[in-house]
């Protein structure tokens, strides 16, 4: 018995939900690839507690951003925009903070 997939319709909360989703995690990605020196503490340190929450918060922007659905309940709720939003603007915090 072979499973049809289909992608399910999406409303347009939804879409706009995605592309900030996507939108918040690119520039955020982008900094801490091509210059990760601008997430340094007042001490020039990397708190790295921290950045992993924001590295948790730009995955789930770039997994809810594309549309991926996780099926288990544990990756669901943890790369959901309610979870990766406010890690994401703590990404900000620090970026813009400095």
């Amino acid at each position: 018995m072979a499973q049809v997939m289909s992608t399910p319709k999406n409303s347009k909360a939804q879409i706009v939900a995605m592309t900030v989703s996507f939108l918040l995690a690119l520039p955020l990605a982008a900094i801490l690839l091509v210059h990760p020196a601008l997430m340094l503490d007042e001490n020039g340190h990397y708190n790295h507690s921290i950045l992993m929450l924001v590295m948790i918060g730009i995955s789930g922007g770039f997994i809810h951003g594309v549309g991926f659905v996780p099926r288990f309940w544990l990756w669901k709720w943890l790369f959901s925009p309610f979870i990766a939003w406010p890690l994401m603007l703590l990404g900000y915090f620090i970026w813009l903070g400095n």
